[in-house]
């Protein structure tokens, strides 16, 4: 799967990108969620973490992209 992304032309740099994004958005969709919502702080904390849980996929897949790229140098 990593040998076919990196074919595709996706670096290990948009995965970490990706995983910065990720948290950045997540405390943007905690801080929406808490003042556009009335459902209160406990939405407001299942829309943060689970858009906080995809960065360390993102990073994940930054760091086998990055063993992908050196070893196909």
């Amino acid at each position: 799967m990593i040998a076919k992304l990196a074919e595709m032309g996706v670096t290990s740099q948009m995965a970490y990108t990706a995983g910065a994004a990720s948290v950045g958005l997540s405390v943007l969709s905690w801080v929406v969620s808490k003042q556009g919502e009335s459902a209160g702080t406990d939405r407001a904390d299942r829309w943060g973490l689970f858009i906080g849980e995809w960065a360390p996929t993102f990073f994940a897949l930054g760091v086998a992209l990055r063993l992908e790229e050196k070893s196909g140098k």
